[in-house]
């Protein structure tokens, strides 16, 4: 279980999230939304480590921990990026390798092996000698979800999933999430603008509003 506690985030003296509370349970699916310019990707971004909050604790599993700092043997938080990413020198093959190598330790051959698996998890079996630029946008977002999960995050969070997709990619990224929860038993988080998808996926929306007020529906 993932507790956020008191979090609080300025950006000078912009009051961005004030003394923020959520609980997500695991193998749970949580929408975050709102407005542009009310904390969302700031939040995430908290979560993630990108940003250092400043005041407030986030617990996992009662223990806290510093996203800021991750641990290479717990590595909790795992995020896809709304513009993915990917290394365009890379391979597929390489983009999911290169971080379980260098920061969990894994062998080339003991990555190699998971990221196949993951490739064809998500169908992207034979893309992996392709670089990001041969692929579609669809494609490439499913390659970062696929890197994320290799470096084996307890929980995946993504920057507006269905962002500039069409109906069709929409609909197959929801299935995606809804599958990496009952197969990988995956907890995430979505920030999103996209009210719908977050009703279709999510078993709680935590609405974060401009000034103060913050709730979870």
């Amino acid at each position: 279980m993932l507790e956020l506690k008191n979090i609080t985030k300025k950006f000078g003296s912009r009051l961005i999230l004030n003394k923020l509370n959520l609980t997500i349970p695991d193998r749970q699916i949580l929408a975050i939304v709102g407005p542009s310019g009310a904390g969302k990707t700031t939040l995430l971004r908290c979560l993630s480590g990108l940003e250092k909050i400043d005041s407030g604790k986030f617990l996992w599993n009662g223990q806290e921990f510093n996203p800021a700092e991750p641990d290479s043997k717990n590595h909790i938080i795992g995020v896809v990026f709304q513009s993915y990413e990917l290394f365009p020198n890379l391979t597929v093959i390489d983009n999911i390798t290169l971080a379980p190598t260098l920061v969990l330790k894994e062998t080339a051959s003991q990555a190699e092996k998971q990221a196949r698996k993951l490739l064809k998890q998500l169908d992207l079996n034979g893309k992996e000698n392709l670089y990001p630029y041969q692929l579609s946008g669809g494609q490439q977002q499913r390659v970062a979800i696929v890197r994320a999960l290799a470096m084996q995050p307890h929980i995946l969070c993504y920057d507006e999933p269905t962002s500039a997709l069409d109906p069709a990619l929409r609909t197959k990224v929801g299935e995606i999430i809804l599958k990496l929860k009952t197969d990988n038993q995956m907890t995430q988080i979505i920030v999103t603008h996209d009210m719908e998808f977050a009703h279709q996926v999510a078993d709680q929306i935590f609405t974060v509003k401009a000034l103060d007020d913050k709730k979870v529906m």
